[in-house]
């Protein structure tokens, strides 16, 4: 019996997924621990690796990558929040918001933690809080945009010459800006960048990295010291969505880094990564129910509890994100075309709209009525459902009525800083 097969087969036997309970996330840890440790095999030691909580913001699975080595990159409050509530310490967090507030950059800088700066305004807020707290122990870069173009998927771009990402270096003059704003800030001591992401090729990813890096020397050799001594060079890592083999694996992504930027490899730098997705994602698993089968149109359709509102991207964008699915008959036997008929199907999830889909039109081994299926690949940006922005609403609803427009807040709970929330801890 197989690793999966055993997962589904004791889901159901001690009643993990039943009649009440009809979709479950799994994480398989052991492969996690596995997957980290290819991480660091894979990379010299002057790599320090830390994990995208973006991508799977769950305590239950940020507690054992903290205890298998990884630290937190976290690109919100809540899941700064988060972090620290899996036991992540603030030296082994870097804060990559776009959008800090003001009170998010205090923190960070009076707790010492980490951050990457996005614009030049974000640059102003923390030159006053510097002057406030002058020997913080935050290791503060600059993103830089390298701009050099995207990969296959255009949502998930972050190099292109108008992201919404980081500071442009190619821009008018703002490559040497950013000299100058290095030249003048003894305290900026780091660099970042993230090229790539799903649907970016390795070459891609290191010709960024390759940029970032080239531009370090310069600021450095400029200033007449080492005054940046760490390099992240973010995440992205795709993922092989189409089969069980893990490909890209790390080390073919440290061959290609080398091969371009063989600086990395020496002690010189720190160098940073922001793993997410390949982290997790082979690691993690989605068991639903089948509520009900029918026919329409020669089309086999199976409803089940697993759709868009835990498996969003794919049902929004199903070209850009499709994802396996095995079937499994209600005992937990896998459904192969040895032991059922393979038909043309649909597997759509319970959501009341046409395009909640986890696969169309597949052949796919019957699927009957209280089968279940299993979502291969769904460690991260599925079940964890990190779109809820990290559980510190800052966003407050209000309906208005009367005709003085008198306004009423109908949220459960009144947004609070992070700054409060972490009092409380």
């Amino acid at each position: 019996m197989n690793r999966k097969q055993n997962i589904i087969t004791t889901a159901i036997n001690e009643h993990a997924i039943d009649n009440n309970l009809t979709a479950i996330g799994v994480m398989d840890l052991d492969g996690l621990r596995k997957t980290v440790s290819d991480v660091y095999d894979a990379f010299p030691a002057n790599f320090f690796h830390t994990f995208a909580v973006k991508a799977n913001a769950l305590v239950k699975v940020l507690a054992p990558l903290r205890e298998y080595g990884m630290g937190a990159e976290v690109a919100s409050p809540g899941e700064l929040l988060i972090a620290l509530t899996a036991g992540f310490t603030a030296q082994n967090i870097i804060f990559d918001s776009p959008a800090k507030t003001l009170q998010d950059l205090r923190t960070c800088i009076k707790t010492g933690i980490a951050l990457n700066i996005d614009n030049l305004q974000e640059l102003a807020r923390i030159d006053t809080l510097m002057l406030e707290f002058p020997d913080s122990k935050s290791v503060i870069g600059f993103r830089v945009n390298p701009q050099i173009g995207g990969g296959k998927i255009g949502s998930t771009s972050t190099a292109t010459t108008t992201s919404k990402f980081g500071y442009a270096l190619l821009d008018e003059d703002n490559r040497q800006t950013l000299i100058a704003i290095y030249k003048a800030r003894p305290w900026l001591n780091s660099i970042h960048t993230h090229t790539g992401s799903q649907g970016c090729e390795l070459t891609l990813m290191a010709h960024g990295i390759k940029v970032i890096t080239e531009l370090a020397e310069e600021i450095n050799a400029v200033i007449g010291t080492q005054q940046i001594t760490r390099i992240d060079i973010g995440g992205g890592l795709p993922v092989n969505f189409s089969s069980e083999v893990i490909k890209p694996s790390f080390k073919d992504y440290a061959e290609v880094l080398k091969a371009q930027v063989p600086l990395l490899f020496t002690n010189k730098y720190q160098v940073k990564t922001e793993f997410g997705r390949a982290i997790v994602a082979k690691n993690g698993v989605i068991i639903t129910r089948v509520e009900y089968t029918k026919n329409a149109g020669g089309r086999h359709i199976a409803t089940t509890h697993a759709g868009a509102q835990i498996l969003t991207r794919t049902a929004f964008l199903p070209k850009s994100w499709p994802i396996r699915v095995t079937g499994y008959s209600a005992e937990g036997i896998e459904k192969t075309k040895d032991n059922s008929a393979v038909v043309t199907t649909d597997v759509a999830g319970p959501c009341c709209f046409a395009g909640d889909l986890i696969c169309s039109n597949q052949q796919l081994p019957k699927l009957e009525l209280n089968d279940y299926v299993m979502v291969h690949d769904t460690g991260g940006y599925y079940f964890s459902n990190h779109f809820d922005y990290n559980s510190l609403p800052r966003v407050a609803v209000y309906t208005v009525s009367g005709e003085d427009n008198d306004l009423s807040m109908t949220c459960i709970r009144k947004a609070e800083s992070l700054e409060d929330v972490l009092n409380k801890m």
